[in-house]
């Protein structure tokens, strides 16, 4: 298998590895994450249903800004529907679903979606909650998923170009997992990072964008034009 520098695996699927189009299945746990992002977050204020679902049926659950909270919490429900195909000797990641924190003045409706600019986060909670089920593989702990290859930018106002994987920290730790009878559902959170950010996980590995992180004080909640924290720095003098 191909590994980056780091010595993770890199995984590569091409359209052809798809599924063909399967009817939503699965044993659904809507009601207990509904209960979850409640207890942990707050109240769902709407929830986004699919008309159509391939593989699994996606639903995205909204919880608008408070006081305690001054930032909109969207998640997923239904990727855990099924689990994913993790490999030999990993455990207890069989089962996720995805969340996105996007700040108090985001455009949420269905007319504000009909502009990408405000649409690309939940169209990203939708494709990635179906994408190990598509092409029978998995996501988990910082695992990235570019936007195309070449990565391009998700937006036409932002520079960030790829997406990963890593549990929330505005959420608290309650929420980063959820126990039930007979499965355990992990919650992870969307951080959309820059190619230099990319480059430098590929290389040394995900705990080495920490630091960075923690400077420009990198959290779950989007910013579209926030700095990038491994920018090479300019060289000034004589050349």
């Amino acid at each position: 298998m191909e590994k980056s520098e780091s010595g993770s695996p890199i995984y590569r699927y091409k359209e052809t590895d798809k599924k063909k189009f399967e009817g939503a299945s699965g044993e659904p746990s809507i009601e207990e994450i509904s209960n979850h992002i409640e207890k942990n977050i707050g109240e769902i204020h709407m929830v986004f249903h699919e008309l159509v679902s391939d593989q699994v049926h996606i639903d995205v659950h909204w919880v608008k800004p408070t006081k305690e909270r001054p930032f909109h919490t969207l998640v997923t429900s239904g990727m855990s529907d099924k689990p994913m195909n993790t490999p030999d000797g990993v455990e207890g990641c069989d089962y996720a679903e995805l969340s996105i924190c996007l700040p108090e003045e985001w455009k949420i409706s269905d007319e504000d979606f009909k502009d990408e600019k405000n649409y690309w986060p939940i169209r990203w909670l939708k494709y990635l909650a179906r994408f190990p089920h598509e092409y029978n593989t998995w996501l988990s702990y910082g695992h990235t998923i570019p936007n195309g290859n070449p990565a391009e930018p998700f937006a036409e106002n932002t520079d960030l170009n790829t997406i990963m994987l890593l549990p929330t920290i505005v959420l608290g730790e309650n929420f980063h997992t959820l126990k039930l009878q007979n499965k355990s559902i992990n919650f992870y959170s969307l951080i959309p990072i820059y190619t230099d950010e990319v480059n430098l996980k590929m290389k040394k590995g995900v705990e080495a964008l920490f630091d960075g992180f923690d400077k420009f004080q990198v959290t779950d909640i989007l910013h579209i034009d926030r700095p990038n924290t491994v920018k090479k720095k300019k060289l000034f003098g004589l050349f």
